[in-house]
């Protein structure tokens, strides 16, 4: 395959990571749009980029480029998705892939109908020890599921202080912990477990009523004093699912617990053994066996399934984290490109399968009862 040309549209931090793990994978980065063309052209000097797009027209008419990292607020998503697939570029675009389950479901049939590759970065599934414990699962080493249950906690928005577009409805869509951070856990604990959450009891919480009315980076320090405005989105969630199997799974999600600061950890519990996962201690997989034994798994490229060797791309002892799951999973959508099937890729589909149980918590949330689940009408597309 000839050398990729990608344009990086958003230049946050999340574009930057789309830029660094685009470089490793053997692409070039042809140029950037911000959210001003100024932003832009300072970006693309920092960045080392020839060119300071004047908007994402401007991107998607340069041929030179290939590919569309669509790394923008939430609300932005749909519409700039769709004009890189109308213009045949292949798009990574990031979560949520839009903030309604109805433009979801417009994204996802309209990359159907183009051919195109389309991906979404739900990146944890590319811990090499994530990839360990869906290969034991699947093959039938924990016996029956008994039990899912697990947590995403950070600690960025603690502060009232701390304020940012994801709090706004309007830029981050109806549900800001859940949808953010919650979407990850889901997706995540229903590829590796191979379950489908069929239905959801959810509830949430906003703790703090006010916050700064000065919005900064992600994950930056606080604003100053000042101005404060009031909050409607959640910051707190906690939902109990049951899987089509019959198995129960808890999750509790939060973006104001003090020192937690990127903690996605699950346990799935079987008749035979348990798996448990810290995305913050990723080197390991905890097994529990019965009489009171249990195992610590390294990830290492020497052991373990095929998949995870394959992730394993530092010696034992030589940490991986965050970033390589980022280049891994932009690697295997260049892969794809090339006309290759990676294992576990998360495509638009996958992104649409989020919306909707977004969408169905939120509803429960509403509600405070127990809600469907199901199927999108453009989900029907895919085998489950």
């Amino acid at each position: 395959m000839s050398q990729l040309g990608v344009a990086i549209v958003g230049t946050g931090m999340i574009g930057n990571v789309h830029r660094r793990a685009a470089i490793l994978a053997g692409a070039r980065v042809c140029g950037v749009s911000a959210s001003s063309p100024q932003r832009a052209a300072d970006v693309a000097s920092a960045w080392n980029v020839a060119r300071a797009y004047r908007d994402i027209e401007e991107a998607l008419a340069d041929p030179q480029v290939q590919v569309v990292h669509i790394c923008t607020p939430n609300h932005l998503h749909r519409a700039m998705a769709q004009a890189a697939l109308a213009a045949g570029k292949h798009v990574i675009c990031e979560k949520p892939l839009a903030t309604t389950l109805e433009d979801a479901g417009a994204l996802a049939a309209a990359a159907a109908a183009s051919g195109l590759v389309a991906t979404v970065p739900f990146v944890y599934r590319y811990h090499p020890v994530v990839r360990e414990a869906r290969a034991r699962i699947a093959q039938g080493e924990l016996g029956p599921l008994r039990l899912i249950h697990g947590s995403y906690l950070q600690d960025w928005l603690l502060d009232p202080a701390s304020n940012n577009w994801r709090v706004d409805p309007a830029l981050g869509g109806p549900s800001r912990v859940f949808a953010d951070i919650g979407s990850h856990w889901c997706d995540l604990v229903e590829w590796v477990a191979g379950e489908r959450f069929v239905e959801v009891s959810a509830a949430f919480e906003t703790v703090i009523a006010q916050r700064s009315a000065v919005t900064g980076e992600s994950y930056a320090r606080p604003a100053a004093d000042g101005a404060m405005q009031a909050v409607s989105s959640e910051d707190v969630a906690a939902a109990m699912f049951k899987t089509g199997s019959g198995v129960l799974a808890s999750l509790t999600v939060s973006q104001v617990s003090a020192g937690r600061r990127n903690r996605l950890w699950f346990e799935i519990d079987g008749a035979r053994a348990s798996v448990a996962f810290d995305q913050e201690d990723s080197e390991r997989l905890w097994i529990g066996l019965p009489d009171q034994r249990e195992e610590i798994f390294v990830r290492g490229p020497a052991a373990g399934s095929a998949e995870q060797c394959r992730l394993s791309l530092l010696p034992v002892g030589h940490a991986q984290g965050y970033g390589h799951c980022f280049e891994a999973f932009v690697a295997d959508t260049y892969r794809a490109i090339g006309a290759e099937a990676p294992e576990g890729l998360p495509s638009f589909d996958d992104g649409l399968r989020s919306a909707l149980i977004v969408d169905r918590v939120i509803a429960s949330a509403r509600t405070r009862a127990w809600t469907s689940i199901g199927r999108a009408v453009d989900e029907e597309r895919r085998p489950a």
